[in-house]
């Protein structure tokens, strides 16, 4: 499993300057990934574009990019252009966001978002893999090719949780990322029914599964958890992300972070891995200087035995 991390609180809201100081400890600690979070906050495939050339070496993950306000084609464009601005480093994630975001923010419609995916999916990976499409759906058509000299392809994940979306994630992109999911939810629903679907569409390669969790090494447990629960309350409150919690047996958001002694946060993480996720990402989310460099050393340490 490898190790990466996100930045600030996993929100996406610090200033360029702090994003930029969070990449530059995940290179320092020698992570795999640096995700930026693509929610309210900065422009996160402009901002890892602009941060690229400074830290050469890590993949940079954009997690995730709500697809009911961007065309496929768009969205494909972009990203292409990333990836080569990038080195080939980027990993794409997409996701549906949610109803009262897409209905109440952006003015849109939510409906059918099975089918949206569906289709979404299969326009924009046809881009990623191929540089053309031609297809005509409910809910989208896309007609055209992209040409952008040096270009490669690179992943694509989708924030998939419940079972239609892991089955979309498996068979048409390259995995899932997670967020609010606990280490049950993961090894008993996330790996096993996206690894049926992929197998079951014949692919060749195994899904990723990149699991994202809030983490803090501590000696007040019970104080980093509060803190957690309290950073992170809107996620406790959202549908999708209300029944993993459900699954998992945890009352909120606080009951899912990783959080304990630097020798009970390597267990836990490294039980990820043993439950089937291919990279953990840590949202270090303590503003106490303590704990924040604890967390660093023990993510630091996981990443070297990778």
């Amino acid at each position: 499993m490898r190790i990466g991390s996100s930045a600030g609180d996993g929100m996406g809201r610090g200033a360029p300057d702090q994003i930029r100081q969070d990449i530059a400890e995940a290179v320092e600690d020698g992570q795999s990934i640096f995700v930026l979070p693509n929610i309210f906050g900065v422009d996160a495939l402009t901002m890892i574009t602009a941060l690229a050339p400074e830290h050469p070496g890590i993949q940079l993950g954009v997690g995730v990019v709500p697809t009911y306000p961007r065309h496929p084609m768009a969205l494909a464009q972009q990203a292409m252009t990333v990836q080569v601005l990038t080195g080939g480093r980027l990993v794409l994630g997409v996701g549906l966001s949610h109803q009262m975001v897409i209905e109440s923010m952006f003015g849109m419609s939510y409906a059918k978002p099975v089918r949206h995916m569906r289709e979404y999916l299969t326009v924009l990976m046809s881009l990623v893999r191929t540089g053309a499409v031609a297809f005509s759906g409910e809910t989208v058509t896309a007609n055209g090719s992209i040409t952008i000299p040096g270009y490669t392809p690179f992943p694509v994940v989708v924030a998939a949780l419940g079972p239609k979306m892991l089955e979309l994630a498996g068979t048409l992109a390259d995995g899932t990322t997670t967020w609010m999911c606990g280490i049950d939810t993961i090894r008993s629903h996330i790996v096993p029914s996206i690894t049926a679907a992929a197998e079951a569409a014949g692919r060749e390669k195994a899904p990723e599964v990149q699991v994202a969790l809030p983490v803090c090494v501590t000696s007040d447990p019970a104080g980093a958890r509060d803190r957690a629960g309290a950073v992170f309350a809107m996620y406790g409150m959202l549908p999708s992300y209300r029944a993993m919690l459900d699954r998992e047996g945890a009352a909120g958001p606080a009951d899912v972070a990783v959080v304990g002694s630097e020798e009970q946060v390597t267990d836990t993480l490294s039980s990820f891995g043993d439950a089937g996720a291919t990279e953990f990402v840590a949202v270090n989310y303590s503003d106490d200087p303590d704990e924040h460099a604890r967390t660093r050393a023990v993510l630091r340490a996981l990443a070297a035995s990778r």
